[in-house]
């Protein structure tokens, strides 16, 4: 059922197709642009669940979300091997998400939760990361990890607003980590000054950064009237080609 739900909505974008749905755009959009640049057309129907595919090329779609999916291996393997330092625990977790149906299952077909799960996995090993950093921090590596963590954040709440829970992991490690260093004698109040602003940039302004750039995207691509007009004013509706109201001039 809920392939034929996104894979719809990436059909809306291949097709520039204004529609509304509750989840930030980041997904559909990737799951759109994987079947674009796949070779897919977007004039599948998706009407009801089991129709058959038939000439429609769908493959790039599906395969999109396998790929983020089977990502999720390596980076629980890297997360657990940085925090334990055990070759045997790094394995035991890796061969426990490949043997894993319901990961499986998630992957293989065109859904958001290969994709959330793909930043969620990879905002914790980035802060893992970052973590193992901390004794050099400011250098390159470091900056990498930070950086890399705010995009993975901004990437789990820009698909599905479940992706919080993971910045409140940050966000309570960030904390803990400031606090740690504000108690350190040895450090100055300017150096922590540059610590609470480097994650100030990273972790707060950067995400936010991201997450408006989506939507952004989202309302330049979908230009065309479709499915979700009626859920936005009049104004806005008269900016979108084929409605009713486009180009009319609108009293305030």
């Amino acid at each position: 059922w809920d392939e034929t739900h996104f894979g719809k909505m990436g059909s809306y974008y291949i097709n520039r197709t204004f529609f509304f749905d509750v989840h930030p755009p980041l997904g559909k959009m990737l799951i759109g642009l994987a079947g674009y640049l796949s070779g897919y057309d977007g004039t599948f129907p998706f009407q009801k669940p089991g129709d058959r595919y038939e000439e429609h090329n769908y493959l790039g779609m599906r395969g999109f979300c396998a790929f983020l999916g089977s990502c999720l291996v390596p980076f629980a393997y890297l997360t657990v091997l940085e925090l334990s330092k055990s070759l045997p625990a790094a394995l035991l977790t890796a061969f426990i998400l490949i043997f894993d149906t319901g990961c499986i299952t998630l992957s293989q077909y065109i859904l958001l939760d290969p994709i959330l799960m793909f930043f969620l996995m990879g905002a914790v090993l980035s802060m893992v990361k970052c973590n193992s950093c901390s004794d050099r921090p400011f250098s390159v590596s470091w900056w990498f990890w930070l950086t890399l963590t705010g995009v993975n954040l901004a990437g789990a709440i820009g698909v599905k607003f479940v992706g919080l829970f993971v910045v409140l992991l940050v966000g309570l490690n960030t904390v803990y980590d400031l606090w740690d260093l504000l108690g350190n004698l040895s450090l100055s109040l300017v150096m922590f000054g540059k610590h609470f602003l480097a994650r100030v940039l990273c972790l707060i302004v950067l995400p936010l950064a991201l997450y408006t750039a989506m939507f952004a995207v989202h309302f330049t691509i979908l230009n065309k009237s479709g499915p979700g007009d009626g859920f936005f004013s009049s104004a806005f509706q008269s900016q979108l080609i084929g409605n009713n109201l486009h180009n009319v001039s609108i009293p305030e």
